[in-house]
């Protein structure tokens, strides 16, 4: 299971509301890549894939494929604002090590 905090979902949904036209949802994958080997992506979606697992959120839709779900599962997505900047941080207990720039991960 993956766990988006409620400031997140305020932010999710801000971001959703303002697209037009509107999409259905927002995707929550992990992808290869970055100097650790993987790394979070975060899209909107107009519809699940057949394989989705779909979490709902209130009105908030969020779709995570079966790949990602190993890598994602019980993960918390949270929104940070801070002097640094802000954005999208995960909590993954997963995650073995990260790299220096904080964008890439290994398991």
């Amino acid at each position: 299971m993956i766990t988006l905090t409620q400031t997140a979902v305020g932010k999710v949904k801000e971001i959703l509301d303002a697209q037009e036209p509107k999409p259905e949802g927002l995707r929550i994958s992990v992808v290869g890549g970055g100097c650790s080997g993987f790394s979070y992506s975060m899209a909107f979606e107009n519809a699940p894939g057949m394989l989705d697992k779909t979490y709902k959120y209130g009105d908030l839709k969020v779709f995570v494929d079966q790949a990602s779900m190993l890598y994602l599962d019980g993960a918390e997505v949270d929104y940070v604002e801070s002097l640094e900047g802000s954005g999208f941080k995960f909590n993954n207990p997963q995650v073995k090590s990260t790299c220096g720039c904080g964008s890439s991960f290994s398991v």
